[in-house]
């Protein structure tokens, strides 16, 4: 199987999973699963890290070992002003440009504050940050992100945690169609390697997950389960899929087939 590459904020990269870091029953656990995904993108919550305690210490350790890009996050803030203040502290501790921003609208449903989201945005972009916006698949938010200074889209395929794979399928392709060079990135409800298929069979990217590997039985084997269903997936869309069809069309060409009379006579 050929091995994907693509670019983001410059980056060059021959996966394309970004894996969560939060939910492992263990480090060990954690360390597997971003070998067996071949992962080269981790995100990190600053909330947890920068608490001085020894668990954020160990994990900190872990981390660093893992030789991967950190993509810090901004997880919990409901304002912009909160997740501008968290990127500027993720920006010191991690030494990255990089940042996932979240602003949260609904505890239920952790969708996305999409006015604070694009505020956000432009008051990062203008400080240096290359912005990674958890978004939903909204045209209109869309363009304000790219046009505040985001060069990537996240739009979640459905809400945090909840598993359900493509929620708005028919919106996520007008999206990708609608924004053809913009790097696309499905963010959040993934829960099975087929849902992460479906969306690069779509045209997207990239998948960023976390719960449904961190809380699959065997967090090692479903890391390598999706990497070989997103590689799949986006296989089959730079193969040129088949278009649907309403009506059955034979295999087989019933031109040219010979008739044979079996009337006895």
């Amino acid at each position: 199987m050929s091995k994907p590459s693509f670019s983001l904020y410059g980056t060059q990269l021959s996966s394309r999973l970004l894996l969560g870091s939060a939910l492992y029953p263990s480090p060990r656990a954690l360390q597997g699963a971003v070998k067996s995904s071949g992962t080269q993108i981790v995100t990190l919550s600053l909330r947890r890290e920068s608490a001085q305690d020894s668990s954020a210490s160990d994990f900190w350790g872990l981390i660093q070992t893992l030789d991967v890009n950190l993509l810090p996050n901004t997880a919990g803030c409901r304002t912009a002003k909160e997740a501008i203040t968290t990127a500027l502290m993720g920006r010191e501790l991690f030494d990255t440009k990089w940042v996932k921003l979240e602003v949260i609208a609904n505890d239920d449903t952790l969708q996305p504050d999409l006015f604070g989201l694009v505020e956000a945005t432009k008051e990062l972009s203008a400080q240096g940050f290359q912005v990674f916006p958890y978004t939903t698949e909204d045209l209109g938010a869309a363009e304000k992100l790219l046009g505040a200074g985001a060069e990537i889209l996240m739009p979640w395929g459905s809400p945090i945690g909840t598993g359900r794979g493509l929620m708005n399928p028919y919106a996520l392709k007008t999206m990708r169609n609608y924004f053809p060079k913009v790097p696309l990135i499905i963010d959040a409800g993934i829960g099975a390697p087929s849902h992460a298929s479906s969306a690069m069979e779509m045209g997207y990217d990239a998948i960023l997950l976390n719960t449904a590997i961190a809380k699959a039985g065997d967090p090692g084997r479903m890391g390598q389960a999706f990497k070989l269903a997103i590689e799949a997936g986006r296989l089959a869309y730079e193969a040129l899929m088949i278009e649907e069809r309403d009506m059955a069309q034979p295999s087989t060409p019933v031109a040219g087939t010979p008739f044979f009379d079996l009337e006895t006579r």
